[in-house]
């Protein structure tokens, strides 16, 4: 019989160590701050080493534990030389999650090649770069959760993000390739691909030349898109935060190779 302990205890990461990419920001720092609430120590890496260690430094002062690290995750071997790190001070690494991306807006036709290099390079191969180092440590444990970042723009394409989009269904693919030769090592795969969510990303859509956000603006953007979904709101960091604690923890302990899209309804798949 499942009691409120033992409800708890499955979402409880007291003793793990989660490691997240792009946590000086957005998607990224929320879940830093959601996996340290729950118990876990994180480890705030981004290419930003200033907005990482804020990161750390706001989940210190709310009771939890962090620390930060610069981290380039496009550099080859960057993140296997983390992950020794951070395996090398703590016994172990839990949680990996790669969230840490960039955005270029392009049409395919007129995609120039050096910039779908720039984006392949951190949304694609850095997402397997970090799944490699966290997968040789989880399967010796033979125990671990990693969580890759897509977008529900696998789900819903959309003009002007393709080469966005191009990216993040590699790395769906890489999700479920992966969870295959792992899982019977006791290391599960996932991937979260959120719909649209108002972060420094997505502020572009909405931000003045001087770098000031235009309410007006962020209104004409947002409204429609809130409108437009069934549950007629667009996503917070939060929303993506909690998906992302699901996947780390015990609750989650028979899912792998999964696309979980919290996008409010927006895109819908079987």
């Amino acid at each position: 019989m499942e009691t409120t302990q033992s409800v708890r205890d499955a979402f409880d990461l007291s003793g793990r160590v989660a490691l997240v990419t792009g946590a000086g920001g957005g998607i990224g720092r929320t879940t830093a701050e959601v996996l340290a609430a729950a118990g876990a120590t994180v480890v705030c890496a981004d290419v930003n080493a200033g907005a990482a260690a804020e990161t750390a430094r706001g989940i210190h002062e709310s009771g939890g534990s962090a620390e930060s690290a610069e981290l380039n995750v496009a550099e080859i071997g960057a993140a296997a030389t983390l992950t020794e790190d951070v395996v090398g001070r703590h016994g172990g690494l839990h949680v990996m999650c790669n969230i840490a991306g960039i955005m270029i807006d392009s049409s395919i036709i007129d995609l120039d090649p050096a910039e779908f290099d720039r984006i392949l390079s951190v949304n694609l191969k850095g997402v397997l770069y970090g799944c490699q180092a966290a997968g040789k440590v989880m399967v010796e444990q033979g125990a671990g959760s990693i969580i890759n970042m897509a977008s529900a723009a696998v789900l819903t394409p959309s003009p002007g993000i393709g080469p966005y989009a191009i990216c993040k269904a590699g790395v769906a693919q890489l999700t479920q390739s992966m969870a295959v030769e792992v899982g019977r090592r006791g290391v599960r795969v996932n991937t979260i691909a959120p719909g649209f969510i108002p972060t420094n990303m997505t502020a572009r859509y909405y931000t003045d030349p001087d770098g000031t956000i235009n309410e007006a603006t962020k209104a004409a953007v947002v409204d429609p898109m809130a409108k437009h979904a069934p549950l007629r709101r667009v996503g917070t960091t939060n929303d993506i935060g909690y998906c992302v604690l699901y996947l780390a923890s015990d609750a989650s302990s028979f899912v792998t190779g999964q696309l979980l899209s919290p996008n409010g309804g927006v895109a819908m798949h079987y």
